[in-house]
């Protein structure tokens, strides 16, 4: 589908976040994904992964997930400086915060006509951690999680009881957990980790394996990017999204 872009700011708890929206052109109304970036924030390879959902008839939001610590418009470099701020953000926001983020952006997502009302969620890296944590939320109906970090170590700040394993078992989606097993952020001990912890919480999910680094799917950077492997991926998540939002 041919799609257009826009942005809005949306109202939080916790202040302005600057939201680009990718979603089809043609009148109607279409089910909706939440696309959770990387700490680098909407960078070029994150709006093309977002155009590329939306392409196949999503609405697709991209929220700016350090709204509360830059200003708008913030994008961070795939360098050292880059990392090294998008770090310090990510032990900065406490995930309580990422909860109010995605009430906000659900609650306007319910607002437009142009959205079914039927709302899903997406994300790499941390933002696999956020689709995963957007989850909690009732009205998410089942997120695509590539490459999730940091549910396995609980090192994001947070209340007593509110890190994303224990709050594992009030997640009522379906979820797709994708994973490179050469990904030094998410070694084997931590998978073990989340899957049974899924397992223990009686999660609806599927659960997928590849050799391949952390980043597979972003396509600026040759030394990690697996082409073949992220078309595979888009279409697993399409397929997920289709048969739990498009009915």
């Amino acid at each position: 589908m041919i799609i257009k872009t826009e942005f809005v700011d949306i109202q939080t708890p916790t202040g302005t976040m600057r939201t680009y929206i990718y979603r089809p052109q043609a009148e109607g109304s279409y089910p909706a994904i939440i696309y959770y970036s990387e700490i680098f924030q909407q960078t070029d390879p994150i709006a093309r992964s977002a155009a590329i959902m939306a392409g196949h008839g999503f609405v697709v939001l991209v929220p700016e997930v350090f709204h509360e610590l830059n200003p708008i418009g913030t994008v961070l470099g795939y360098d050292d400086v880059g990392k090294d701020k998008g770090n310090a953000d990510k032990f900065a926001k406490p995930l309580e915060s990422y909860d109010s983020d995605n009430q906000a952006m659900v609650e306007f997502l319910q607002s437009q006509n142009y959205c079914t009302g039927k709302i899903g969620a997406m994300g790499v890296c941390i933002g696999g951690h956020l689709a995963y944590r957007a989850a909690i939320n009732e009205n998410i109906l089942a997120a695509s999680c590539l490459y999730a970090t940091d549910i396995h170590s609980n090192t994001l700040p947070c209340g007593e009881g509110q890190d994303s394993l224990t709050r594992t078992k009030d997640i009522q989606a379906e979820l797709m957990m994708i994973w490179g097993k050469q990904d030094p952020h998410v070694p084997n001990e931590g998978r073990f980790l989340v899957h049974q912890n899924l397992i223990d919480s009686g999660a609806k999910f599927t659960w997928h394996e590849f050799n391949a680094a952390h980043a597979f799917m972003r396509d600026e950077g040759l030394d990690r990017y697996d082409p073949e492997l992220a078309l595979t991926v888009y279409k697993m998540s399409v397929d997920l999204f289709r048969r739990t939002l498009c009915q």
